[in-house]
């Protein structure tokens, strides 16, 4: 018997609450890596001296890109050498990263940590959900997305205001040391709680052919490439909006020191969001509750952005309402979309993880860094964006779903299989 099999046998088992707390935990190593800096991004712009105001915006959407370019790798290692080997690594990385951005003295030196962070973090993100995947299949499983969503999205409402009131504390170098101990927390938790869910019988062997196989039956799956290339355009819209947002609450509608409060109420609305389609979907399904939240993205925008067309800049009233109907909209739609594209791969789990967040990161990393650096003082741009977007995330969850392929395969797959 293996030493990690002894352990395993003698940990007490992880009940549901606490599998959600830490599947959620481990997916927030993104949120927590981008909101927690938000407060300070003017402060890290003076004094690593940005050329552009909106270089700024590359702390944020620089950190995506790591993400979205080390997903697809952590799946087959996932797959291969098991769950906790794949979020052991990223944790790993992600403190190498924390350090670099410690010591950057240039806006370059800290967006190479941020990179770095952000190949860290991937691990955890994308093994959470092979995890949940292992454990869970159909409406059960869109549940427990939505659930960890709810749980997770505490980060991003504190975050913030978490950030804000470390700046008052320490220089903005301080917030970086706060994230190196996240990840220390979440490591040590993983290594004493998590069991191994994919057993060394049920793992593919490392090398290219199997890989490449796994990936040629992603590709070939209609809705799984559908609902991926649908939640790629949402989340271009949303870190359009994240990227941009102090830019836009704090300078365009000259909220200053209230906007760490505003984006955390803004936050807020996706944790209820996600809570309604947790309590909804098993009822309604993944689909029609989905096209639902991006129509509420199109029309929420589109009034905003005529608004703007033919009296000029809207109240901070009714920019509060847009982005509110915008991103909760986005807490109803993120974990279907995922849910949906996953359901139909669960023999390649591990690598459809990678596969999917990969490309829908890597989307919302171009898409959403063209979109944010339009910022010219005004928010229409990122309201066009959003507009565009949901269009065309509706069209291809129209074709992932329309005709020759049935209706929420995962409605027929009613009941959860326990781990």
């Amino acid at each position: 018997m293996t030493v990690e099999a002894r352990a395993a046998g003698a940990r007490r088992p992880m009940g549901f609450s606490e599998f959600i707390a830490l599947m959620a935990a481990l997916t927030a190593m993104v949120a927590i890596s981008i909101d927690v800096i938000l407060p300070a991004l003017g402060t890290i712009g003076a004094d690593l001296a940005a050329e552009d105001p909106n270089d700024r915006q590359l702390a944020i959407t620089m950190f995506f890109l790591g993400l979205a370019l080390s997903q697809i790798v952590y799946g087959p290692l996932s797959d291969s050498y098991g769950r906790r080997f794949a979020i052991f690594l990223g944790l790993g990385l992600y403190l190498v990263g924390s350090f670099l951005c410690l010591i950057s003295d240039t806006l370059t030196a800290l967006i190479v940590g941020r990179v770095l962070q952000g190949v860290g973090a991937a691990g955890p993100r994308i093994v959470a959900n092979a995890i949940i995947r292992d454990r869970y299949t159909g409406r059960p499983m869109a549940r427990v997305s939505s659930l960890v969503m709810m749980v997770f999205i505490v980060v991003p409402v504190f975050a913030p205001l978490l950030g804000q009131g470390l700046l008052m504390l320490m220089p903005w170098r301080g917030l970086f040391w706060f994230l190196a101990l996240f990840a220390v927390v979440c490591f040590t938790w993983t290594a004493l709680r998590l069991e191994e869910t994919l057993p060394p019988g049920r793992r593919n062997p490392f090398r290219p052919g199997p890989i490449l196989d796994a990936l040629r039956l992603i590709v070939t799956n209609r809705r799984a490439v559908g609902c991926t290339l649908s939640m790629g355009f949402v989340f271009s819209a949303f870190l359009a909006f994240l990227s941009s947002s102090q830019q836009i609450l704090g300078e365009s509608y000259g909220l200053g020191p209230l906007f760490p409060v505003t984006f955390s109420s803004l936050a807020l609305v996706v944790g209820v969001t996600s809570a309604l389609n947790a309590a909804l979907v098993v009822r309604f399904g993944m689909q029609r509750l989905s096209t639902i939240g991006i129509a509420g993205i199109a029309v929420a925008s589109g009034l905003y952005a005529l608004w703007f067309a033919v009296a000029g800049m809207p109240p901070l009233w009714v920019a509060i309402v847009w982005l509110a109907v915008s991103i909760g909209g986005i807490g109803i739609i993120f974990g279907n979309l995922n849910a949906m594209a996953m359901e139909p791969l669960g023999a390649v789990a591990g690598v459809a993880a990678g596969a999917i967040g990969s490309v829908s990161s890597l989307m919302s990393a171009l898409l959403g860094t063209a979109i944010a650096s339009r910022y010219d003082g005004t928010a229409m741009p990122v309201a066009l964006g959003f507009v565009a977007c949901a269009a065309a995330s509706y069209a291809f969850l129209y074709w992932a779903t329309h005709d020759r392929v049935p209706r929420d395969p995962g409605d027929r797959a009613g009941a959860g299989r326990p781990g």
